[in-house]
């Protein structure tokens, strides 16, 4: 077990022996050391501090960005950018320093002006007319638009709602699969004003005291060689077309766009790292081939699996 890799297991084990004392705290009979609480606290913040040392530095002076397809196919908006701030997600922590989400915004076709009919006499028998594509719904890229940010109501939402959902995942690049997980489970979104608070102020904490995989949820690990790995988080459990070992070609899929994890909603979580351990992993700068890298709100079209027809798109759309 390298340092590194061992300061990370001491920080979250501050962490759990914190929210013991918490409890202990509060089913204890006065007088109670609270300031002892606080120990454990501190100890596991320096720990995070000082096993970001290495990732700070690297930010300084970072290595040339790697151009890579994109991991999509279709249109969608980048969120949590490296192109306007680094690191991107507010932390070095797992390889995110350069790591980008994005979800999916398909373009709305404009509805046809309705024209006026004549009815007809109902016939003996016949059956009402419910429409194409009556009762119908779900992801994948269709004809949903992705629903808005709601401060109270509805506090959650099921994931069929959002396009992203089920919407395949392809190889950035030729490479191996050094890691691949699909057995947690899909939860309902965080996008409304409660649901972000309880994510932030309770399922976060918890989820990063549970390691990596609490906080990438179902993930998969591309060594792509040269001391550089794609990491895909979020994926939809059950998903998966890959193993570990198995080598894959550039624009094969690899599994699903999901809900796993700390996220607030199905989106695709990507990050070039230098090492599959999340909990040693530094960042690396990546570019899109055809695209670039887009900025927060900026959207973009990637090209189908098997092309590498990627048109950058004009028409941005403001993310949150």
């Amino acid at each position: 077990m390298s340092v590194r890799k061992a300061v990370m297991v001491m920080y979250r084990v501050c962490w759990i022996i914190f929210f013991a004392m918490v409890i202990l705290s509060l089913v204890t009979r006065p007088p109670f050391p609270y300031w002892l609480t606080w120990v454990p606290a501190a100890v596991a913040i320096a720990l995070a501090l000082a096993a970001g040392r290495r990732a700070r530095s690297a930010a300084t002076n970072p290595r040339p960005a790697v151009e890579i397809d994109p991991p999509v196919a279709g249109r969608w908006v980048a969120l949590n950018s490296p192109a306007d701030k680094v690191p991107s997600h507010g932390t070095h922590g797992y390889g995110q320093t350069y790591a980008i989400d994005i979800v999916a915004e398909p373009e709305q076709e404009a509805q046809p002006e309705p024209q006026p009919e004549l009815k007809a006499e109902a016939q003996p028998g016949a059956k009402p007319d419910v429409g194409v594509g009556a009762g119908t719904g779900g992801g994948v890229l269709g004809g949903l638009s992705r629903p808005k940010f709601r401060y109270l109501w509805p506090v959650v939402r099921r994931n069929r709602h959002f396009p992203a959902f089920g919407a395949p995942l392809l190889a950035v690049a030729d490479g191996t699969v050094v890691h691949a997980s699909h057995g947690r489970r899909d939860h309902l979104s965080r996008n409304s004003g409660p649901a972000l608070i309880y994510l932030m102020l309770i399922e976060a904490s918890v989820r990063d005291v549970l390691g990596p995989g609490g906080i990438v949820g179902n993930h998969l690990v591309l060594d792509l060689g040269d001391g550089t790995y794609a990491m895909y988080a979020h994926l939809r459990r059950g998903s998966l077309q890959v193993r570990v070992g198995e080598e894959v070609r550039a624009g094969q899929m690899l599994a699903e766009c999901g809900n796993s994890g700390n996220s607030t909603e199905p989106h695709v979580h990507f990050q070039l790292m230098d090492d599959p351990d999340l909990d040693v992993a530094v960042g690396i700068p990546f570019t899109w081939r055809g695209i670039g890298l887009p900025a927060n709100g900026e959207a973009f079209t990637a090209g189908d699996a098997g092309g590498r027809c990627l048109v950058p798109d004009s028409g941005a759309t403001q993310g949150f």
